[in-house]
């Protein structure tokens, strides 16, 4: 393993994902906007590190795996702290139905992916999927945007302008919805192109 700039990248979200889930529980001002931005900056962290990594021909095992794997660890955990912070406006517990659908296909692909190392094939990560992380990103961005400008941001946005926070809520919402419907139709494809890892 080479500790290089897009690796550092890599694994900078794991500390940036325990300090923002703290910002999102503590009522200090400005907490919650301090919270967003630094989401912001690990989200971005997973475009810049492949990017770095493919401009200066560093590509490596060990930056396409964690890559991987630390994007579903910032993901699951960010989404854990947003159903558990009362984020979805009341509606928790299809939040969390939707949560554990996600939930479930990681762990299988995970299992997927780990019977392909067995045989030493590698599953890497399709349109699809990517396309899925894009939107688990946005989705937890918009909510947290919600929660930013309700909190920090209250004398802007009072009366009948509390309903562009609930607009950029629900489109948070919805984005977390669609996350939840591309996680599973990605997982089955997944599943279809690369049964054949699982046989004996």
């Amino acid at each position: 393993m080479t500790l290089n700039l897009p690796n550092l990248l890599t694994i900078s979200r794991v500390p940036l994902m325990f300090i923002v889930v703290g910002l999102m529980y503590a009522r200090f001002q400005w907490s919650a906007t301090t919270a967003f931005w630094l989401f912001i900056a690990a989200a971005l962290t997973d475009w810049l590190d492949g990017k770095i990594a493919r401009e200066r021909g560093i590509v490596s095992s060990f930056g396409r795996f964690m890559d991987s794997v630390i994007d579903k660890v910032l993901v699951i955990g960010m989404m854990i702290a947003l159903v558990n912070g009362d984020y979805f406006a009341g509606h928790n517990l299809g939040a969390m139905l939707l949560l554990l659908c996600i939930l479930c296909r990681e762990f299988a692909i995970s299992g997927l992916r780990m019977a392909a190392a067995m045989k030493g094939q590698v599953v890497e990560a399709d349109a699809g999927g990517k396309v899925k992380t894009f939107v688990q990103l946005n989705a937890i961005g918009w909510l947290m945007g919600a929660r930013m400008l309700a909190q920090d941001f209250p004398e802007l946005f009072s009366g009948q302008d509390r309903d562009w926070v609930t607009g950029v809520r629900l489109l948070g919402m919805g984005l977390f919805a669609l996350s939840a419907v591309l996680t599973i139709t990605s997982g089955i494809t997944y599943f279809r192109r690369h049964w054949h890892v699982l046989g004996t």
